[in-house]
């Protein structure tokens, strides 16, 4: 059976994406509940590094100039890292991965698309961050590649805007 798929319809275009529920089916379950909810809706990136990554999903950001965005919790609580061997996905450019506190078992509804190779944020890497990745970019790159290059403010927050229309899941 095959993994679904999502639409992020942005301000800046549609992006696909691949959640994969085969290696990840609790942090790809999570992101997919919230979507069909309609969690994401209206919600806006609120924190856009250029040369990294650009994040979404604070319920905080409905308003995008909230100085909370970036602090909010999943309505659905946080959910247990997913730590797989068979799940060995590295942090490469185009991937979703889990935000989190730092903290074990603090993700939730934040998560961020990388733009590079971020190999430390892997949770099997050495380093102190541990952050899973659970899906990739599957067309759209140039809407990621817009949104990680719009000029930003502080806190990384972009100057201009930029908002998750809608996702929807296809399964």
């Amino acid at each position: 059976m095959a993994n679904p798929t999502a639409t992020l319809e942005t301000s800046l275009g549609n992006v696909e994406i691949e959640l994969f529920t085969d290696l990840m089916p609790v942090t790809a379950g999570n992101f997919i509940e919230l979507a069909k909810s309609g969690f994401y809706d209206g919600l806006h990136f609120h924190r856009v590094i250029d040369g990294f990554m650009i994040q979404f999903g604070c319920p905080h950001s409905r308003d995008p100039n909230s100085p909370r965005a970036g602090t909010g919790d999943s309505p659905n609580g946080t959910i247990e890292d997913e730590h797989p061997e068979n799940a060995k996905l590295s942090n490469e450019p185009g991937t979703l991965s889990m935000a989190n506190t730092g903290r074990p078992n603090s993700g939730g509804c934040q998560f961020f698309i990388n733009t590079v190779h971020n190999a430390y944020l892997d949770w099997f890497s050495a380093g102190p961050s541990k952050h899973p990745v659970f899906g990739k970019v599957t067309s759209g790159m140039d809407v990621i590649k817009k949104i990680e290059s719009a000029q930003t403010g502080a806190g990384d927050r972009p100057m201009t805007p930029l908002q998750m229309v809608k996702v929807t899941v296809h399964d």
